[in-house]
C-alpha cells in the first residue's frame, strides 16, 4: 500500500497562458527538499481524471490534498487566496467547463472530504486565459504570485521555506 500524508497538485494547462499557473507552482515545489510523506504532482489539464482516480484508489492513503489552480474571484490578477471546496467562488465555478473545472469536480471534492481527506485550494486570480487558442506563458502578475504561493503551500504543510531550497536557479528569489 502506498501512503502519502499530503498530495499537492498543480492543475491547469500551460498552453492557455495563465491557466498554466498550477503546473508552474508544482514545478517549483518539485525543486525543493520536501518530506518523504509529501508528493507533488503536475496534474496539467487532465488533472481531475488522474487526481481523482488516484485519490479514490484504496491502495493509496492520503490525509491532505492541496490543489493549486487559477480561480475567478473578482480580484486583481495575481492575488492568491486559500480556499476550501465550500468557499469556492460561484463565478469561478461558472467560468470553466473543461475537465478540471471545480464545477465538475465539486461533488468529488465533497466525497473526498467525507472520506476524511482534508482539501485545501490555493487559487490565483488569473489575468489572461487564451483557451481555446494556444499561448504559453504567464502574465507578470500571475508569474509574481508563484513564490508567494509556494511559501503559502509550504506553510500549509508545516515546512519551513528556508530549509527546503535545493536548486539555486529557482524563481523563489534565489539567484
Amino acid at each position: 500500500m502506498l501512503f502519502r500524508d499530503i498530495v499537492i497538485v498543480g492543475i491547469g494547462n500551460p498552453l492557455f497562458y495563465d491557466d498554466g499557473f498550477g503546473p508552474f507552482v508544482a514545478e517549483e515545489l518539485q525543486k525543493l527538499n520536501l518530506p518523504d510523506n509529501v508528493k507533488v504532482i503536475d496534474g496539467g489539464g487532465g488533472a481531475s481524471h488522474f487526481l481523482f482516480t488516484m485519490m479514490f484508489d484504496e491502495n493509496i492513503k492520503v490525509k491532505k490534498l492541496i490543489i493549486v489552480d487559477i480561480v475567478e474571484m473578482g480580484a486583481k490578477p495575481g492575488e492568491v487566496a486559500r480556499l476550501t471546496p465550500d468557499l469556492m467562488p460561484t463565478s469561478s465555478q461558472q467560468r470553466y467547463y473543461d475537465a478540471h473545472a471545480f464545477r465538475v469536480v465539486e461533488d468529488l471534492l465533497a466525497e473526498l472530504e467525507r472520506k476524511g481527506v482534508e482539501v485545501t485550494i490555493f487559487g490565483c486570480q488569473y489575468g489572461h486565459v487564451t483557451e481555446p487558442d494556444f499561448e504559453i506563458g504567464l502574465t507578470e502578475e500571475v508569474k509574481s504570485a508563484i513564490p508567494k504561493t509556494v511559501r503559502l503551500v509550504l506553510k500549509e504543510i508545516g515546512v519551513d521555506y528556508g530549509t527546503t531550497i535545493s536548486n539555486q536557479e529557482s524563481i523563489h528569489g534565489v539567484s
